[in-house]
């Protein structure tokens, strides 16, 4: 029995593995971490419906994961702690996968969206 590892302590280890657990919640994890993203950004890159990223953005959301900013219509998520990536791509490698095997967010002219931030970027290209 551990002695200096508290049952909360624990718990929160577990509570958080068990929150990012799901593919298609590490699947948006990846993909923002690569930078904010809306809702219907990560509807095209992960093909997804919306409301069924919604529910996965609420729970990261309600556990600490993610925070948000408005532009207008649309919402942008981000990481509240970037770190969470890399704790992802350890346990990828754990798992035996290469390290590219967990790739942040590639985007590409077939995965934007009319978001202001897709919109940039294809400007750019």
């Amino acid at each position: 029995m551990i002695k200096n590892n508290t049952p909360s302590s624990i718990t929160k280890v577990s509570d958080l593995l068990q929150v990012i657990s799901p593919e298609a919640r590490l699947e948006i994890l990846l993909a923002i971490g690569a930078g904010e993203a809306c809702v219907c950004h990560l509807e095209a890159v992960l093909g997804y419906r919306q409301a069924y990223i919604s529910q996965q953005l609420m729970a990261l959301r309600e556990a600490g994961l993610l925070t948000t900013r408005r532009d207008g219509k649309f919402i942008f998520y981000r990481l509240e702690n970037p770190e969470i990536i890399d704790a992802v791509k350890l346990v990828g490698k754990l798992a035996g996968l290469a390290s590219s095997a967990l790739a942040a967010d590639k985007r590409t002219q077939q995965s934007v969206c009319g978001c202001p931030v897709c919109s940039t970027m294809l400007a750019a290209i």
